[in-house]
């Protein structure tokens, strides 16, 4: 190619993978569902985006990097806490028995449906394995199933993707060395514990190094984040030169370990590497469907439609069901997982680096394997993105609309401005500091968030489960505005911070934060100053009169919704309704909030 087709096949390769990401942001879909058929579009239509021809032979490995740099990427978002008791089990099970079964079940009808070998249909089954965080993660955010739900499906998506890897290369080197798949024989047990064991190494290695540049050398946002990313890569080509597919092991165990232990001084937001994320899937996509040909899609078009039936409607719910038993999991809950299986960017990739040197070495139906996976994978993902979400209002595992918010600080007129939202009907959450404020929410009967809450929140990838609204009320005023930013993103809802003082001359509070609360003249000091000399919290229907000199604080909507009142616009109270208002000061204070 010219030096022009190469600077045209780049940059149309990163304009493709970023207006399908925003398009699809935009229109509220899964990225893949816009990312493959682009790629493949501009494939049929022109040469210059190939990898093959813009990179050549070293493509896969720069897959795998890049493999390795989302699955380090996707381990830090998953905290140990959260997987215990029943969760362990079955996010154990479901890995044990959807890899087993997907690798028999697909290998063994595979031969019958696209007319391929036996080896072959092991290496697809193999390919099909694996599931992905880069697909479950914005399906399972579309959808807004239960907290539980979504932590089962996001570990096992993360967990899968390494295991399948290394079974992908395990099987590759068998049937590619003798057309035979001897998967099973002791030789083969003891090389994926080679490969385990490699990839614990590395990873062990990569925590080491990541203790000393982020914990020790303390480097800031940008060399923190460009320390991280020369880690992962090294560490994972250094694995991968020593046995093939163990460095994704490696990046998500360092991944894990990062975000798991304490001490590491992980920068609180990570802009550009969630960008270098974002970035890297959407090329990798691109790029793989560009090499998928219309004419290598015909032949296998039906075959894969019967494929993807037996996986959607046979086999998931069979895995699901088999894992499922006695795990205390609700019946919906139970469906909801056997309707989630969605195949992403590991299948595509290990279908990518293994196929063509699986048809270069002459084992029948190899030239299948890719086209196979890129309709599996299409396929799987329009149809989860079209049906998770009726599905899950079907069997009752969407979380309710209700809001359940968070109230942070432990000031007497933030502990009766909870009690007055809980007197609403609202599940109200407290977190405060200070014990003897913490002894007062108690007290008042509200529950207690536990104490590393806040620093939960903070994490680049945690999220506040179960908490849909976040209200920042504390008497630090740059508290307030320095944890809005922090917090944003984190809950799925909006953050809020009570005012500062106008004549406020603070660090951060007059400049930066969340949403600001009741308008410019119920700021914090108003606030607290009002409610010491008397001031109370009344509840009461939408369709009463409100109290003369009383001011509108909150609407709680019919469904739960509690919607703050503020100067930005107006909040219409309906039928059905209920107001929290703040009253004046009156002359005899009254005890405590009322319901009226």
């Amino acid at each position: 190619m010219s030096e022009d087709q190469i600077l045209l096949g780049i940059a149309l390769t990163v304009a493709l993978a970023a207006v399908s990401q925003i398009l699809a942001n935009r229109l509220r879909v899964p990225a893949l569902v816009l990312l493959l058929p682009a790629g493949f579009v501009a494939g049929a239509l022109t040469d210059v985006i190939h990898p093959d021809e813009l990179i050549g032979a070293e493509f896969d490995a720069l897959v795998s990097l890049a493999v390795a740099v989302i699955l380090y990427d996707a381990g830090l978002g998953l905290n140990l806490r959260q997987l215990t008791g029943r969760t362990r089990g079955i996010v154990g099970r479901l890995l044990a028995v959807g890899v087993l079964g997907t690798f028999l079940a697909v290998g063994f009808v595979s031969p019958a449906l696209f007319g391929m070998s036996l080896a072959t249909g092991a290496m697809l089954g193999t390919i099909l394995v694996v599931s992905g965080p880069t697909v479950v993660g914005p399906l399972l955010e579309y959808v807004r199933p239960t907290d539980k739900v979504r932590r089962i499906l996001v570990w096992e998506g993360t967990l899968i993707d390494p295991i399948g890897g290394i079974l992908g290369a395990l099987v590759f080197h068998a049937v590619s060395s003798s057309h035979r798949i001897d998967i099973g024989r002791g030789y083969q047990i003891g090389q994926f514990l080679i490969s385990m064991g490699v990839g614990l190494i590395g990873g062990a290695v990569g925590v080491a190094l990541l203790w000393l540049t982020l914990r020790i050398m303390r480097l800031g946002e940008t060399l923190g984040t460009l320390a991280q990313l020369a880690v992962v890569i090294t560490v994972s080509a250094g694995c991968d030169i020593v046995r093939d597919d163990t460095g994704l092991i490696a990046a998500i165990v360092t991944g894990l370990a990062v975000t798991n232990l304490p001490g590491f001084d992980m920068p609180a937001r990570r802009p550009f590497f969630e960008t270098l994320v974002q970035l890297i899937i959407g090329l990798l996509f691109v790029s793989i469907s560009s090499t998928v040909t219309p004419a290598s899609l015909t032949p296998v078009l039906l075959p894969s439609l019967l494929l993807i039936a037996f996986l959607v409607l046979v086999l998931r719910p069979v895995i699901a069901f088999l894992s499922t038993r006695n795990s205390g999991l609700t019946r919906g809950e139970r469906g909801f997982l056997a309707w989630m299986a969605p195949r992403g960017i590991v299948a595509a990739s290990t279908a990518s680096a293994f196929a063509a040197t699986l048809s270069d070495k002459g084992l029948p139906g190899a030239s299948k394997i890719l086209p196979v996976t890129f309709l599996v994978i299409v396929g799987t993902v329009l149809l989860y993105a079209l049906t998770a979400a009726p599905v899950a209002r079907g069997l009752g595992v969407v979380r309710p609309s209700r809001t359940r918010p968070l109230l942070v600080g432990g000031d007497r007129w933030v502990v009766d401005m909870g009690k007055a939202l809980r007197s609403a009907g609202l599940d109200v959450l407290m977190w405060a500091g200070d014990e003897d404020e913490r002894e007062g929410i108690k007290d008042a009967g509200i529950e207690l968030a536990q104490g590393d809450l806040l620093a939960t929140a903070t994490n680049p990838r945690a999220r506040l489960e179960g908490v849909t609204a976040v209200f920042l009320l504390t008497d630090d005023d740059d508290f307030n505005a320095l944890a809005s930013v922090m917090v944003q993103g984190n809950v799925e809802g909006p953050v809020y911070r009570v005012g500062p003082p106008h004549t406020s001359h603070g660090v951060i509070a007059p400049y930066t934060g969340g949403d600001v609360l009741f308008g410019s003249r119920l700021v914090r000091h108003v606030l607290a100053e009002r409610y010491r000399q008397g001031a109370r919290y009344l509840v009461q229907p939408a369709t009463r009169p409100a109290p003369p000199d009383f001011e509108t604080l909150f609407v709680v909507r019919a469904d739960g919704r509690l919607v703050p009142v503020g100067e930005a616009e107006a909040v219409i109270p309906a039928e059905g309704d209920l107001l929290v208002l703040l009253g004046p000061v009156p002359l005899t204070p009254p005890p405590g909030p009322e319901r009226g």
